[in-house]
């Protein structure tokens, strides 16, 4: 399987560098297991895992949030100990809680985000911010009155504020309905082409699809995969024929059981699943045997297998 570090991956490439990163908790819990990974400068990246695999963990050391065991982590070059503030100045991050104040304004929270890090007041960078994030109109107003749509931006606008180099967005659309969802994704590319490297952990896999550079995959603390999404897609989705026929059948004729064909509740049409990475697909094959079994076909279509399925069969494997 493929590993975050590519050979001949050149360091200035790379905006995050993790080299052997290993946690244990007290308990004796081991939440991350020797990763090795690169998050490429500008890129989208999409850290997949079910609960508990680890994935928060990971960001809140990279964050500066946990102390690292073993390992290294490198932001920008920087050592995330010995150059804590520096590397935590360049990162925004947004956690899947919201964690602000109730009863302040979208400004004063974006301004006070700003200060906090030592950055000088700039209104008309605040301004801006606000304004890509569509928060304008509602500056002023107390944050309880938002609609919950808003108030991820408002989250948003807070890890903005300092001008980071990095923004880390944890469940980012989680609770939100599909239309604001969509909303968000519009967002995260915007903010991408303004230079920003984005790192987002999310349940949605069609975020991912849609978003994502790269994905990676985390199981159990351990990094099992990382890959570009396109390339993840072409490599391990199997398609699905889908052949649909003249007359609806009963039963799959004997002759036929080798190909593990699906006959569909209405008998009118029968599935056929095979690797996209086989040097044979063995659809020529199956033709001509339903052409030999008498069986005539009105149509044909494929479908690539999604994300979601590659990313289930993938930890399916792990266990």
């Amino acid at each position: 399987m493929s590993t975050g570090v590519e050979p001949g991956d050149r360091q200035d490439k790379s905006v995050i560098a993790v080299r052997g990163l290993s946690k244990t908790y007290a308990s004796g819990f081991k939440a991350l297991k020797n990763i090795d990974l690169d998050v490429r400068r500008g890129e989208i990246f999409a850290l997949l895992g079910p609960n508990g695999a680890g994935k928060t963990t990971l960001i809140s050391i990279v964050c500066g949030i946990v102390r690292p065991g073993e390992g290294s982590v490198r932001v920008n070059g920087c050592d995330i100990v010995r150059d804590y503030r520096k590397t935590r100045s360049m990162i925004g991050l947004v956690p899947q809680e919201l964690t602000v104040d109730a009863f302040v304004s979208p400004w004063t929270t974006a301004s006070l985000s700003r200060s906090m890090f030592g950055k000088r007041a700039d209104p008309a960078y605040i301004e801006k911010v606000l304004k890509d994030l569509s928060l304008w109109d509602k500056r002023d107003d107390q944050i309880i009155a938002l609609s919950g749509g808003m108030k991820r931006r408002v989250m948003i606008a807070k890890a903005l504020a300092h001008e980071p180099d990095i923004l880390f967005l944890d469940e980012p659309t989680a609770g939100v309905d599909v239309e604001l969802r969509r909303e968000m994704w519009k967002l995260v590319h915007q903010l991408r082409e303004t230079g920003v490297t984005i790192i987002l952990t999310t349940h949605y896999i069609e975020e991912a699809e849609e978003m994502a550079d790269r994905v990676g995959v985390i199981s159990h603390g351990e990094l099992i995969l990382v890959e570009d999404k396109n390339e993840l897609m072409r490599k391990l989705g199997k398609k699905r024929l889908t052949l649909h026929l003249q007359e609806p059948m009963e039963r799959i004729p004997a002759g036929l059981e080798n190909y593990g064909l699906e006959l569909t509740e209405d008998g009118g049409k029968l599935v056929y699943t095979y690797d996209t990475r086989a040097e044979r697909t063995g659809i020529t094959a199956l033709l001509a045997d339903l052409n030999r079994a008498g069986m005539r076909l009105s149509d044909l279509e494929t479908r690539q297998s999604s994300l979601e399925e590659i990313f289930v069969d993938l930890i399916r494997e792990e266990r």
